[in-house]
Order: structure tokens, then C-alpha cells, then sequence
């Protein structure tokens, strides 16, 4: 499952996403319907799911901030607001990347992608892995 941060909301990258990925593609608000939904909330609501990919253009409260969890995976895609139509395109180059394709792969890294790099932590390393010109 791919979770979509509630920014993404009404800029067709649910339908983007849904034309490749097999598993299902849903918004962070359906998770937790009627409420609103603070980014510190984020983590656990993924903790209740199976497995998800939580996809955001708001790296500044995930990069670096989101914690570290076996259960789920977050990508962060460096993109200002006015080229979230992108970040599809960013997240399936991602996904074919050898450290990310399975979900069991993602599982427990917290990424940030842009253009030219992939950076990302995780559970079993800390340390901040980079891949240029990826």
C-alpha cells in the first residue's frame, strides 16, 4: 500500500501511481476519516496498517525527523508544490531501485528523493547512505 500525505490531494497522483503500482494507493485522510491529521500522528497511523509507503512533498517535517519504524516506509520527494505532478515519476524510479523494490526491502528507511540523488536511513544502518546520479 502507498499513502499519500494529504498535500498530494486533488493533483491526480493517486491515478498516476495507480497506473503502475499493483498494491492499493489511498490518502493519509482515509486512513483516520473526519479528523484532522497532524504530521507528528503520521507514524502511528502507519504502525496500523500492513506495511505501507508513505510518499510526501513536505520533507522538512519528514526528512531527517520521521522515525524509524519496521513497519512502514516513508519517501520523502524533494519537489516544491508546483511539481507534485512529478513525484509519481520519482516514486517508480524509486520503487526499481535494488533497496527499495520489495516491500520487505523498503520496510524500515526513511528516503528523501530528488532529480539528481537518493538519500536514505534506516533501522539497520543510521548512517545516511547517498546515491548520486541515480
Amino acid at each position: 500500500m502507498i499513502v499519500l500525505d494529504e498535500q498530494l490531494l486533488g493533483r491526480g497522483v493517486e491515478r498516476a501511481l495507480g497506473r503502475w503500482y499493483r498494491g492499493s494507493v489511498r490518502f493519509v485522510t482515509e486512513l483516520r476519516p473526519g479528523t484532522i491529521i497532524k504530521d507528528e500522528a503520521i507514524p502511528a497511523l502507519l504502525r496500523q496498517q500492513s506495511r505501507p509507503t508513505f510518499v510526501t512533498i513536505n520533507e522538512t517535517d519528514f526528512w531527517l525527523k520521521a522515525p524509524v519504524s519496521g513497519s512502514f516506509c516513508v519517501i520523502c520527494v524533494a519537489v516544491p508544490d508546483s511539481r507534485a505532478s512529478a513525484v509519481p515519476s520519482f516514486v517508480r524510479r524509486l520503487l526499481r531501485h535494488p533497496e527499495f523494490r520489495t516491500k520487505a526491502q523498503r520496510m524500515g528507511k526513511v528516503a528523501r528523493v530528488s532529480e539528481t540523488v537518493v538519500s536514505w536511513y534506516s533501522l539497520d544502518n543510521p548512517t545516511i547512505r547517498r546515491l548520486e546520479r541515480w
